[in-house]
């Protein structure tokens, strides 16, 4: 007979702790903490303290949690389970709190050989460097430059590493003297389990700005057709007046042209 392997209470402990706060909140999010400076972990872990439950555990603590767990379809978050992650437990919506998590990154700088997530840009205006060798630091990216009150000013504006493109020496340092955040470091969320769905989302990365921009964009171009077809709402409304009284004007124009004509003929 095979001898029993002794289990530590402690880690009965952590695994039904954790169980239990997974069958009693509605959102459990994997989130990956790699390369993640400790100060930026705890500044996140701290702003999130009052709506999150945060856990660092082993792989097999975790495994064994989401087995112990009531919820059989989190169980298939074991798929997920890699090293380097942290385990937020909430009662958030899965996408609020992968929104939240994507207004806590924190700039830095970049590195030699980091892929450019987007264009990088040198905007025109004041530096506070002074003439000496990095004006032909500036040149080999270049940089158009001149020399006001002892300082360098970007005369225009300049991408200096283009989208998809790794990040050379030079790049780099110029991005580092003119203080050029181009990354951000934060917890990256990969999936989650959302107990009021029932659903496990992968696709959980969210980006506000461009959300909001796109929103926008939709809305001008729904708003011109709706105008166009006259198709009325509180938001058309106004735009449909100042269309109805732009034609009472040409239709009066067009019927004080015919009425001077008219009478010019009677008149001849």
């Amino acid at each position: 007979m095979a001898e029993k392997k002794h289990v530590p209470q402690e880690k009965v402990k952590s695994v039904k702790e954790l169980a239990g706060l997974f069958d009693t909140h509605n959102t459990i999010l994997f989130a990956s903490i790699k390369s993640l400076p400790s100060r930026q972990f705890q500044k996140i872990k701290k702003s999130l303290s009052d709506r999150v439950v945060l856990r660092v555990v082993k792989k097999n603590i975790l495994i064994r949690a989401l087995d112990a767990s009531k919820k059989e379809e989190a169980k298939k978050l074991k798929e997920y389970v890699k090293e380097d992650i942290a385990i937020l437990i909430s009662q958030l919506d899965a996408f609020e709190l992968a929104g939240i998590l994507a207004e806590n990154k924190s700039p830095v700088k970049a590195k030699v050989g980091q892929i450019a997530e987007a264009d990088i840009i040198v905007e025109p205006g004041p530096t506070e460097l002074v003439p000496g060798p990095v004006v032909s630091e500036l040149g080999g990216l270049g940089l158009k430059i001149e020399i006001k009150a002892g300082k360098i000013e970007i005369k225009e504006q300049k991408v200096i590493v283009k989208k998809g493109a790794a990040i050379n020496e030079g790049a780099a340092s110029i991005m580092s003297k003119l203080n050029i955040l181009p990354f951000s470091v934060g917890f990256i969320p990969s999936v989650a389990y959302d107990s009021k769905s029932n659903n496990i989302f992968t696709d959980l990365v969210i980006d506000k700005k461009e959300t909001l921009k796109i929103l926008k964009e939709s809305f001008s171009k729904s708003l011109a057709f709706a105008v166009s077809i006259s198709y009325v709402t509180s938001d058309t409304l106004k735009y449909l007046l100042a269309k109805a009284a732009s034609h009472e004007r040409a239709i009066e124009a067009l019927i004080k042209t015919d009425t001077q004509q008219n009478s010019a003929e009677v008149q001849a």
